[in-house]
């Protein structure tokens, strides 16, 4: 019984290898525009600070994915923005750690209170600033913008 089992497996078909569809990293899209609008296209590309085909390219990626289109300036400046605010973070722990230890001595911080205010309203400062930022970029990149 056993080998008329093992007979018949090995005169069985192979199963067909399973491919995965094949995607392609990236493609190549040609554009022919008239004059007029190749001029408008690379000025407007050039006010951006992007060559006529990134400029093409993250108006798609906008449309296509529905997230902000940074310029290498704006990317610059988001790293900067993060920077400042884990600082402030940093300072803002080192103040709840003073307040926390002070509270148990029953000791009243005024200067590290009035720290602590600012911080709030600088952190309220960047985060209005890079609200806005990603409205203007959402706005720029989106059709008829």
């Amino acid at each position: 019984m056993l080998r008329r089992l093992m007979e018949s497996a090995a005169r069985a078909p192979l199963p067909a290898a399973v491919q995965a569809p094949v995607t392609p990293r990236s493609g190549k899209l040609t554009l022919r525009l008239e004059a007029a609008d190749l001029v408008l296209l690379e000025a407007e590309a050039s006010r951006a600070g992007l060559a006529r085909t990134q400029w093409a390219t993250a108006l798609i990626r906008r449309r296509l994915h529905d997230r902000p289109q940074l310029t290498r300036p704006e990317a610059l400046a988001l790293i900067e923005v993060r920077r400042e605010l884990r600082r402030i973070g940093v300072n803002v722990n080192q103040i709840a750690r003073a307040l926390n230890t002070a509270v148990m001595e029953g000791v009243v911080l005024e200067v590290e209170l009035a720290q602590l205010g600012a911080f709030q309203q600088e952190i309220g400062a960047w985060v209005e600033a890079l609200g806005e930022a990603f409205q203007g970029n959402l706005e720029y990149w989106a059709a008829g913008g």
